[in-house]
């Protein structure tokens, strides 16, 4: 991914706690020269100094059967994002976009039934412990689980690079960037509105 200096993003607990925030991403590897990709919630864990992703698809999906000729597959997430106009620079300029995404690179395997097991329970827990009526792995019928897993395909990806790119706004003097939070604030929609919140939290974190 290119990333102007402005907009690079290395530091790994930041990027670790934006992945956990927007966890459904998208795997990409290659079918003869033909890139493919899945949309699928993953979650990302780290064992020592290695991060890996986990998650499942459909036993049905031809993809998990690339895994094994795809020396890297690409995983890529995506936060909020907004057009930026040039009208609302005092100079003359042209519109851009701003936006938040990590690509993630690895070496993909399958794993065995415990392993699936556990990161299922692991993300049922995630989504549903808050949930007044949580549906947790051990509340469901032994019978219904077995057949669910039956038509999945549990996967584990070994993080090999990661690229994160954090574009804000940050090359934009005081005035203008101050000036586009306020009229992204105005648009009324929700992305408009969340990049100005990403923005506001730059500015009062001294990033």
């Amino acid at each position: 991914m290119y990333i102007p200096k402005y907009f690079r993003v290395t530091d790994a607990e930041e990027i670790r706690d934006f992945v956990q925030k927007n966890s459904f991403g998208t795997i990409v590897t290659t079918e003869q020269g033909k890139p493919i990709a899945t949309h699928l919630p993953l979650q990302l864990m780290k064992e020592g100094d290695q991060y890996k992703l986990t998650g499942h698809m459909a036993l049905g999906n031809p993809q998990w059967k690339t895994f094994d000729t795809s020396k890297d597959v690409l995983v890529m997430f995506q936060g909020p994002n907004a057009y930026i106009s040039s009208s609302w620079y005092e100079k003359e300029n042209v519109p851009t976009w701003n936006y938040q995404a990590v690509h993630m690179y690895g070496k993909a395997s399958i794993v065995e039934k415990n392993e699936l097991i556990e990161d299922l329970t692991a993300m049922l827990e995630k989504y549903e412990q808050k949930r007044e009526n949580s549906v947790l792995w051990d509340k469901l019928s032994p019978e219904l689980l077995e057949n669910q897993l039956k038509g999945i395909i549990g996967f584990k990806i070994k993080v090999d690079e990661i690229q994160a790119a954090y574009k804000l706004s940050q090359n934009r003097n005081e005035i203008y960037y101050t000036n586009i939070i306020d009229q992204l604030q105005r648009e009324g929609n929700v992305n408009s509105n969340q990049v100005a919140e990403l923005m506001k939290k730059r500015v009062n974190n001294h990033i």
